[in-house]
């Protein structure tokens, strides 16, 4: 029987021309120095969206959960992420509400290093709201930035950065509620705010334009993706509706190691420290136990019921999975019978671990290769204790431990499938 479908709506996306901020870039004395302060932002004037990937993807948002919902799983971009791929912390204060006062015009000028009569001349009103015209910003920043003023150059051009490419709101124009996130320097809950709010206001409109910093957005989404599907050649042309509904929840990456770089924290001050509003505190691994981003049947039969219920916007173009299956025991449980379901889950587990610990050794590799064997003068390279020959010995090392890895992750999945899948498939046999 033919499965139902939600219908699909038509979306657009505002996508501020941001060449002429780009073109700044040339101006900045210190890149170094620059990346120190502001880590993520450069790339995201050069962040190359796809429409079609971005088109697709809105069509299963869904407003009743405020998230994603795929056929057998569900995504949602979080503070976490996207402060991690801002480079930008969340800090312990409250989040912008728009209720803050409107900066003066010396107020401004102080944040730009800049003459208060000059930023009072160049304050007007567009579309109801006050600000600073695009055009009088990049002249200012081009003056100092051939100056070599680095200060004023620096936060003229970083304003803008703020004001075009992570809150558009009108066109060529730096309204007031940017230059306040900007001084506050806590942008990351807004930013997650302006996109469920774009994508939940459109949505209950039946379409229209989204307007959040798109690049954010796609870097957040694609960092879910298997590399095959986000960046390796379509070659059968596929649609991007057929590439995203193909996927399961084996296939999305969950939780990306990096999260966990802050350090130990054994009187437990970061609960205390760390949090994104005055009554909520963030939780940490001694409060909620040890992370596990494995999806377990209970869940995976929810929201296929939910999906089901809620429609998808394109056809399945996969069969119904194979459910994975195994053995009536298994070593070292003490338990007699299991269910397939928890001998589906044990298997991907494990799978899970071993995977985990190749993407560990990618990770250091991939320092290595950067900061020692690319770039041996590089100003961090200078900064480790051990010479270049001890870490290019390392490097070696941990790249032949990491195809010996390869080799026996490969290995253990066909012992895996033949320990648990010929055995529950015997059971089931007349």
């Amino acid at each position: 029987m033919e499965r139902l479908k939600r219908h699909t709506k038509k979306y657009s996306f505002r996508q501020p021309d941001l060449k002429e901020l780009r073109n700044l870039t040339s101006y900045v004395l210190d890149p170094l120095g620059f990346k120190a302060r502001y880590v993520k932002l450069l790339p995201l004037l050069t962040t190359q969206v796809d429409e079609g990937l971005m088109g697709t993807l809105v069509q299963f948002y869904d407003p009743l959960y405020h998230c994603f919902t795929f056929p057998d799983f569900q995504l949602l971009p979080t503070l976490e992420e996207y402060a991690h791929l801002m480079g930008i912390p969340i800090l312990d204060q409250v989040s912008f509400s728009g209720l803050e006062s409107i900066p003066t015009s010396r107020e401004i000028a102080d944040l730009l290093h800049m003459d208060e009569s000059l930023v009072k001349a160049h304050m007007t009103t567009k579309g109801g709201i006050q600000g600073v015209p695009y055009d009088f910003l990049i002249a200012q920043a081009t003056v100092y930035g051939k100056a070599m003023s680095e200060d004023a150059f620096e936060a003229i051009f970083v304003l803008l950065i703020y004001g075009l490419a992570l809150f558009p709101n009108i066109d060529k124009f730096v309204d007031v509620n940017a230059i306040r996130i900007f001084s506050a320097l806590n942008p990351v809950p807004t930013l997650l705010g302006d996109t469920y709010f774009s994508l939940h206001l459109r949505n209950a409109k039946g379409g229209g334009a989204i307007v959040c910093c798109l690049p954010l957005l796609y870097k957040w989404f694609i960092s879910h993706l298997p590399q095959t599907v986000a960046f390796k050649e379509n070659k059968g042309c596929l649609r991007w509706s057929t590439r995203l509904m193909s996927l399961t929840n084996d296939d999305i990456s969950w939780y990306d190691r990096v999260y966990e770089t802050e350090g130990k924290d054994p009187q437990g001050l970061k609960a205390r420290m760390v949090r994104a509003w005055r009554k909520i505190h963030k939780k940490g691994r001694s409060e909620l136990g040890p992370k596990n981003c494995i999806a377990l049947e209970p869940y995976t039969t929810w929201v296929r019921k939910k999906a089901s219920e809620y429609l998808m916007p394109y056809d399945y173009p996969r069969p119904t999975p194979l459910v994975v299956a195994g053995p009536s025991t298994l070593p070292n449980q003490g338990v007699e019978e299991l269910r397939d379901e928890d001998l589906s889950c044990a298997w991907i587990r494990e799978r899970e671990e071993l995977l985990q610990q190749l993407k560990e050794k990618d990770t250091l590799i991939e320092f290595l290769e950067h900061q020692v064997i690319d770039d041996p003068n590089d100003a961090w390279t200078s900064l480790l204790p051990q010479s270049s020959k001890f870490w290019k010995r390392r490097y070696d090392r941990l790249a032949k431990e990491r195809a010996d890895m390869e080799a026996a992750y490969e290995r253990e999945v066909k012992r895996l499938r033949a320990a648990y899948l010929p055995a529950s498939r015997a059971s089931r046999d007349p």
